[in-house]
């Protein structure tokens, strides 16, 4: 019987949620087979057998952390018998019980020994035994151990008797603490779930952005009417190769353009605030409304690439990011990103630059609005309202006005990309 070590998955990660397993015990597998899926603080990642068999032991439940490097789950191989397997089973402590013993064994303080060797009780040491998992279960609910009646040996809090202590009435933390379970109003959550994967990445760097940029913001209103009627022209034929053509590939495309005329837009200044790099390359992130919580894949090197090119990267993307599997390294390298809120109905927003991006913009829903012509006669146009947000510690409001300027013009007069082309 063989272990199956959760592997590094990069970006120095070392655990992540088990969200769920395609297999169960005495299932049968094949090579390659996908058998789990667990979220990182990136995104949902499968992993695969590595070679045929019988699973026969499944280290960690659903729901739980996976640590990397240690066993996620147990398999027979396909040459060994399932008599030899029994032995294997029956001769070994499944590793990740055994490593939350010992983990539990070698909790430090109160904990002294008795005369056997053995841990003494609640009652002797004064403080209340519990594993590492139970601790950490305790914690995220809020909660205090020494209130939860212990069902295991020597009073052991195990955790059905957590889970067994908030479903009571009196389940809640002291009234004196200011804690999110139980607030100071005295009102009773209908659900407590801890912040996990890619919404505690997004909480931790959304604070990170708003607290050490300082935003510099900046509104305009852009005349869409002949980007819609272009875009309907050319619908048919990024249809007919099976793609989907939104305006999402002419806005990055013009943004690109754009770029090449204000370099300081796709620069990004160090941690230190001393130095500015600037990128040749646009990568432009678009930000998607996942399953998995809020992603920013990114076009690579949009400036290069036709709007069919475009189209096809953007529904690759928009359809991976959905499910929560997006690679590594579409999420890396963005220099600029796009949040088109106006596909859900916002008209206004104020965005969060993605650090350590210079600069993104919120784009709201298109209406159909009465405008002015140069003759004075009253038009029915297609507006929509864009919102940029830049480092206002090297960006200032007449660079990003500039910007938008060249940005708007190239989308209202989308024609004039042509003359771009290679």
């Amino acid at each position: 019987m063989s272990d199956f070590l959760l592997p590094d998955i990069g970006e120095g990660i070392v655990e992540c949620e088990v969200v769920e397993w395609r297999v169960a015990e005495g299932d049968t597998i094949e090579e390659d087979q996908p058998i789990v899926e667990v979220m990182t603080d990136k995104a949902l990642v499968e992993i695969t057998a590595p070679e045929a068999g019988t699973v026969t032991k499944l280290y960690v439940p659903q729901g739980k952390i996976a640590k990397v490097h240690a066993p996620l789950y147990a398999y027979q191989t396909a040459g060994q018998s399932s008599s030899e397997a029994t032995v294997s089973v029956s001769e070994q402590t499944p590793p990740a019980e055994h490593t939350e013993k010992k983990m539990a064994d070698a909790e430090p303080a109160a904990h002294s020994p008795s005369s056997n060797g053995l841990l003494a009780s609640s009652t002797a040491t004064g403080k209340v035994p519990a594993s590492p998992a139970v601790r950490r279960l305790v914690r995220e609910h809020h909660l205090v151990l020494s209130d939860i009646p212990g069902s295991g040996k020597d009073g052991r809090v195990l955790k059905e008797d957590v889970l067994a202590h908030l479903n009571t009435p009196t389940a809640a933390v002291a009234p004196t603490s200011a804690s999110p379970t139980m607030p100071a109003s005295g009102l009773q959550p209908s659900k407590v779930e801890p912040l996990r994967g890619v919404r505690a990445v997004m909480a931790k760097r959304m604070v990170e952005a708003a607290s050490s940029i300082p935003h510099f913001h900046y509104g305009e209103e852009i005349d869409v009417t002949e980007l819609l009627a272009l875009r309907e022209r050319l619908k048919p034929k990024v249809e007919a190769k099976g793609e989907r053509l939104t305006l999402m590939p002419f806005f990055m495309k013009a943004m690109a353009l754009a770029v090449a005329e204000t370099p300081i837009i796709n620069a990004q200044l160090n941690s230190e605030a001393n130095e500015l790099s600037y990128y040749a390359q646009c990568n432009i992130g678009m930000a998607v409304d996942s399953k998995a919580g809020l992603l920013v894949p990114n076009v690579k090197g949009v400036e290069s690439l036709t709007l069919f090119e475009i189209a096809k990267e953007v529904g690759r993307l928009t359809n991976a990011a959905r499910e929560g599997r997006v690679d590594q390294a579409d999420l890396k390298g963005g220099t600029i990103s796009i949040s088109n809120i106006g596909a859900l109905g916002g008209t206004y927003a104020a965005p969060i630059i993605n650090a350590p991006e210079a600069a993104i913009v919120a784009i709201g829903k298109t209406q159909w609005l009465p405008r002015f012509d140069e003759h004075g006669a009253v038009q029915r146009r297609a507006i929509l309202t864009v919102t940029w947000a830049g480092d206002h510690r090297f960006i200032d409001g007449g660079t990003i006005a500039r910007f938008c300027n060249a940005w708007k013009g190239y989308l209202e007069a989308p024609e004039s990309m042509l003359l771009h082309l290679a």
